[in-house]
């Protein structure tokens, strides 16, 4: 038996004006995103917003239907209208905000399990990581070099 260790990184900020200007101005497009979520069964709104190498900035926000789960989570919205509108083209950032109706969410929302995976297949397909910023309504900002980073065993297609 051998005994492995996995290390992570991430940079902490206080708040969004802490962010270089490029982070930032992707951060309020998520959060501009986000403010068009359809989420009336949660009340959780989640915006997120991809950087393209081609300059371009594709965004998406949850979208829910009365017949859970069939909703779909803004960073999948996201990643897929990019693959479709820009096929081939790679992503460079993904920014994540969310906001709850009910309470004040004053601490980081990462991706959930599920886009964890698709993020994970984007950055497979790339051959290279993507920086991955997320945030609540207020408060800090985490942010990741790479998916790897909140999901070190990641499942890709090289296992098939």
């Amino acid at each position: 038996m051998k005994k492995i260790e996995i290390a992570t990184a991430a940079i902490l900020f206080n708040d969004i004006s802490e962010l270089d200007f490029e982070d930032k101005m992707l951060m309020d497009k998520a959060i501009e995103a986000r403010a068009n979520a359809y989420a009336p069964y949660s009340k959780f709104s989640v915006g997120a917003a991809l950087l393209l190498e081609n300059g371009e900035i594709v965004d998406g926000n949850n979208q829910e239907s009365a017949a859970y789960p069939s909703g779909m989570c803004a960073e999948r919205v996201a990643i897929w209208k990019a693959s479709a509108t820009f096929p081939n083209i790679g992503i460079l950032k993904l920014a994540i905000a969310a906001k709850s109706a009910t309470n004040l969410v004053d601490k980081p929302v990462g991706p959930c399990g599920a886009c964890r995976q698709t993020l994970s297949e984007y950055e497979f397909k790339q051959k290279k990581p993507f920086e991955i910023l997320f945030m609540g309504e207020v408060g800090e900002v985490i942010k990741v070099p790479s998916l790897k980073s909140l999901l070190p065993f990641s499942f890709d297609n090289s296992y098939l």
